[in-house]
Order: structure tokens, then sequence, then C-alpha cells
């Protein structure tokens, strides 16, 4: 059963990565990746895997050393958790760097393959993207298509609230 929900956990995320890298401009894919209720599934998976390891996860948690969290990663299940709770993080960044890449204007060609590195190492990923945002932004304030007052921000939309995108 392990080995199904450590599977079942990247396949539950799988189709909203999909949507962000095959079909970035489809209507349907930014209401989805706008939605933090897209991880649910995944967290659930990682609530099943983590209740049989409550101990050894809550010890490794509590009281983080290296020996304490390979110990539990040793158990199949706390494995199985950790790696739960990767999957849902790295899609709730995933779904940051798709909207805010669709605020700045970054073109879907870039960011499709940005997503798959990002899926596969997420903190390269989201080190690359930072690095692109912050290029996207101060270019855009330069060349005065932006109305940053704060670096690494544009100009605020009438109506638009706060880290919502806006198309």
């Amino acid at each position: 059963m392990t080995g199904f929900l450590f599977e079942l956990s990247f396949w539950l995320a799988a189709p909203v990565w999909l949507l962000m890298i095959f079909a970035p401009a489809w209507g349907p894919t930014g209401r989805i990746a706008g939605s933090p209720l897209t991880v649910v599934p995944v967290l659930l998976v990682y609530v099943a895997l983590a209740v049989p390891v409550f101990p050894e996860l809550w010890t490794a948690v509590s009281s983080p050393d290296i020996d304490t969290f390979r110990e539990l990663t040793a158990h199949p299940d706390g494995a199985g958790a950790v790696w739960a709770q990767v999957i849902a993080w790295d899609l709730l960044i995933g779904q940051w760097m798709y909207r805010e890449a669709r605020r700045l204007g970054i073109s879907a060609l870039l960011m499709g393959p940005l997503l798959v590195f990002t899926i596969l190492l997420s903190p390269f990923g989201l080190l690359l993207f930072l690095a692109l945002r912050t290029a996207t932004s101060r270019r855009s304030t330069r060349d005065g298509t932006g109305q940053s007052v704060v670096a690494g921000t544009r100009g605020s939309v009438p109506g638009a609230s706060a880290g919502r995108a806006v198309d």
C-alpha cells in the first residue's frame, strides 16, 4: 500500500503540472493554478502515510537532527510521507511561478522547460525563476513598461488584490 501511495502523490499533482506546462494560456489553467486546493489530495496521501509513523515524525520535527531524520525515512511510510510533502510544496511553488510568469509576461516557451526542471529539482528551478523574475522586473521598470515602486513588483492595478494575477 505504501508504494501505491508514494506513486499516487505524484500522479495527483501531475495534471496541474501538465496544464501549466502544455496549456498555460487556456482559461481553466489559470483558475486551477490559482487555487491552493490542488494540493489537498496530495496532502491527504501525506496524512495516510504520516499517521502510522507519527511518533517518529514528531520526534524528527520537534528535535531535528540528521540521525532522527534518517530513522524516519528508513520507514517506508516515513519516506513516503516526506515524498508526499515534497510533492505538495513543489506543486505550490510551481503554481506560484506559473502565476508570476503570467503576471510578468514571461514566455510560456521559457516557462515550460523551467517548470519541468522545477518538478525534478524544485530548489534549483525556484532559484532560476527568481533570477529570471528579478531580471524581468528590472527590465520592465527600465523600459517604462512596469510601474515599479518596490523592486521586483509592478504597478498596482485598481481592483486587484495583492498576490493575485491580473491578465
